[in-house]
């Protein structure tokens, strides 16, 4: 991988503000790529190539006149199909939206082309995001670019496949059981779901709830805090919204982790996680612990976070299509009529034991967080399968409870309202990337940044704990 498409999103930003390369010169980089793999992986799934090369032309004019630059200037940028951009369609996985084209941007695309960005086209998602399988009825199935036959994760996995494979240097997810973080260790890319409000989202149907967030997604950490400088904002549209001190984002702070204190858990205390994957998960640890201050492998509080998340998950589902499944169900997927049943199952009594308990959760985390810097754990509870599989059924011979609860180690987390990062960290034991997740306090974006590039960097110079890359030859010929 030498293409100008495969270099960091720093680099190139630094390179284009120094005249050293061109935005159109990089965009058709980008684009040779998506001609090259695309049609293997399917993770660009609508495409707006000549509008974005109009604008890298503008953006080579505005460097070339002294104008002032962007964050993001000239930088190729891909968008998860669940976010409306103008001019384009967004057709969030379902045939319903099929050809929907929004007639304006929603903030956060907003945010990112006004730093610059171009907008190369937008990447696949399931069905209105749910399931943690990228396969809807309209795109069809995203590959994983390590073996195209298997599940990329979601929803965002056409993000994640997209900067796996070179087709763009930053890409935008969402996260509510994981969304962002299951791609990223699948596709081994950088994903981070920051504290919820920071990156306001006015689209939000329930925006009292914290559950789902959007945020950005990289192939280091570095860039990862790059994009997430841009997108973070407090829109007073968004209840949660909160002032985040973007100059504290990027560029990050050098840190120590001789400083840092770490809390270690294998499965947080609840998660069903295969056997392997433990083992993958701890021979790792014991590599990275020597590297901080102190290490204690202890299990946060998060009794309760099952019952909790699917009472919570499914009042957003009932709220979004409970009209749909009563007048044209036709129109749905099996994933979002079992959400809608659920819900329509529980009481008033099941919701306000739901929130009551997401309280406790959030308040008891808080106070576990207080003893540590952070909180490792495994990403995913098992290794890539076959798409054709929408999701286990289950783990270690003991069957799952709900068709979401293999992904309890991400949502979990979710649970508890703090910033979140996936790092990749190698691969597990059947030879396909494997991901940790670096959870830090609330609020504390920047130094979990800071942190999580730190790690980066140390496990990059051990032997397998590295990122992962695809042979992207293989997926040529396939």
């Amino acid at each position: 991988m030498t293409e100008l498409c495969d270099r960091s999103a720093v680099e190139l930003r630094r390179l284009i503000g120094t005249k050293e390369i061109s935005p159109v010169e990089l965009l058709a980089s980008c684009r040779r790529r998506i001609e090259r793999v695309n049609d293997t992986v399917n993770a660009m799934v609508a495409t707006c190539f000549e509008r974005a090369e109009s604008e890298a032309r503008d953006a080579e004019r505005a460097v070339l006149n002294g104008d002032d630059l962007g964050s993001l200037h000239g930088l190729p940028i891909g968008i998860k199909d669940l976010v409306l951009t103008e001019g384009l369609v967004t057709t969030f996985g379902s045939p319903q939206y099929r050809t929907f084209v929004p007639e304006a941007d929603e903030r956060q695309v907003a945010a990112v082309r006004a730093e610059g960005a171009v907008i190369v086209g937008k990447t696949n998602t399931p069905e209105f995001g749910a399931g943690a399988n990228t396969v809807n009825p309209v795109y069809g199935a995203t590959g994983n670019p390590f073996d195209p036959g298997k599940t990329s994760a979601g929803s965002s996995g056409g993000s994640a496949v997209a900067l796996a494979t070179g087709m763009v240097p930053l890409a935008t997810g969402s996260d509510m059981g994981g969304s962002l973080r299951n791609p990223a260790a699948y596709c081994g890319v950088t994903g981070m779901r920051p504290t919820p409000g920071a990156v306001s989202d006015e689209t939000s149907l329930l925006g009292w709830s914290s559950l789902a967030v959007q945020g950005p997604m990289a192939r280091s950490v570095e860039d990862l805090a790059l994009l997430y400088q841009a997108m973070a904002a407090a829109d007073p549209r968004d209840p949660l919204a909160y002032p985040i001190d973007r100059s504290a984002l990027f560029p990050l702070a050098d840190l120590d982790l001789g400083d840092i204190r770490a809390a270690v858990s294998e499965d947080l205390g609840f998660a069903p996680v295969d056997d392997h994957i433990r083992e993958t998960f701890r021979s790792a640890v014991g590599r990275l612990e020597p590297a901080f201050a102190g290490s204690d492998h202890v299990d946060p509080p998060l009794e309760g976070a099952n019952d909790t998340f699917e009472v919570s998950r499914a009042l957003s589902f009932v709220a979004a299509h409970k009209q749909t499944y009563y007048e044209h169900p036709d129109l749905l997927g099996p994933n979002i009529i079992a959400n809608v049943e659920q819900g329509l199952l529980m009481s008033m009594t099941d919701v306000a034991r739901a929130m009551a308990a997401h309280t406790d959760i959030y308040r008891r985390f808080v106070a576990f967080m207080e003893d540590y810097d952070i909180l490792i754990c495994p990403a995913m509870s098992v290794p890539p399968f076959p798409y054709g599989q929408l999701y286990p059924t289950e783990i270690n011979g003991e069957p799952l409870r709900t068709y979401f609860h293999w992904l309890a180690l991400a949502y979990g987390l979710t649970l508890t309202s703090h910033p979140v990062i996936c790092l990749p960290c190698g691969k597990d034991h059947t030879g396909m990337p494997f991901g940790i997740q670096i959870c830090g306090r609330r609020g504390g974006d920047a130094r979990v940044l800071a942190i999580a590039r730190a790690l980066e960097h140390y496990m990059s110079r051990i032997d397998g704990l590295g990122r992962p890359l695809p042979d992207l030859d293989a997926l040529v010929t396939r």
